[in-house]
């Protein structure tokens, strides 16, 4: 069943019918063909979704009718933030994607030492919008309650202010398995509460520098090794993410 995001609020939306149009009807009508009587999922801005019935179909747009209330819970039990040193080509289009499909909740374009892409900030905006454009559809196709956001570029200095309203501060680095920090990222898996937010650091592919780390680390950021190997720049965050949906959905007993 199709997911759509809507962007108001319906107070009575169980009493009252909820029109659609613009992008949202085309794709209903023009792509998915649908008819009166099929039925989508729909979520408000609240993350409330619930099951809607088409009714009528008009010219330029179409009315449903709320049937009932969706009561399985889509999201990771902790809020994460992914902040991805600016990768090469479509790199960060993908980890927007996928990390979207694996239930992030924030992304973050960091603007690292080692970063060959440099942001034009004239084009900034357009990429951004683009960047919005397919978190929503992969939220729209992972059947999420919750369109994840996406920041604009952060300096260094930016992103150690924003990460002082996070929980717990993660910086993926390799060497760190090196001086016995391997087992950090376990670590802080196992102590994770509900509801808590979590903010995660992957350098672009030449890695963080040393004064990166440091200045991380000296904010209260954790350094971890993500395995044995050496993950590429769009894998590492789709590594974490599955970890932590395995640690915190899968392994949790009934």
């Amino acid at each position: 069943m199709q997911r759509y995001f809507l962007k108001e609020m319906i107070d009575d939306y169980q009493n009252q019918l909820i029109s659609i149009e613009g992008d949202q009807y085309h794709h209903m009508v023009r792509v998915m063909r649908m008819k009166v009587e099929d039925k989508v999922f729909l979520v408000l801005p609240n993350s409330q979704a619930f099951i809607a019935e088409i009714q009528t179909i008009e010219n330029d747009y179409l009315d449903l009718k709320w049937i009932a209330d969706e009561h399985q819970n889509k999201e990771l039990p902790v809020e994460v933030t992914i902040v991805s040193g600016l990768p090469k080509g479509d790199k960060l289009e993908l980890i927007v994607q996928k990390g979207t499909e694996l239930g992030a909740s924030h992304f973050i374009p960091f603007a690292a030492k080692f970063s060959i892409t440099k942001w034009d900030e004239k084009k900034g905006l357009k990429k951004i919008q683009r960047l919005e454009k397919i978190a929503l559809e992969a939220a729209e196709q992972a059947q999420r309650h919750v369109v994840p956001t996406i920041e604009a570029v952060h300096s260094l200095s930016q992103l150690i202010e924003t990460s002082q309203g996070y929980d717990r501060l993660l910086v993926a680095y390799e060497e760190s398995a090196k001086v016995g920090e391997d087992q950090n990222f376990a670590k802080v898996l196992k102590n994770l509460e509900t509801g808590e937010k979590v903010l995660v650091v992957f350098g672009p592919e030449g890695g963080l520098s040393e004064k990166e780390i440091s200045s991380l680390t000296d904010a209260g950021f954790i350094c971890c090794a993500l395995g044995p190997r050496i993950l590429r720049t769009e894998t590492a965050p789709l590594y974490v993410l599955s970890a932590l949906s395995y640690q915190l959905e899968l392994n949790q007993s009934k």
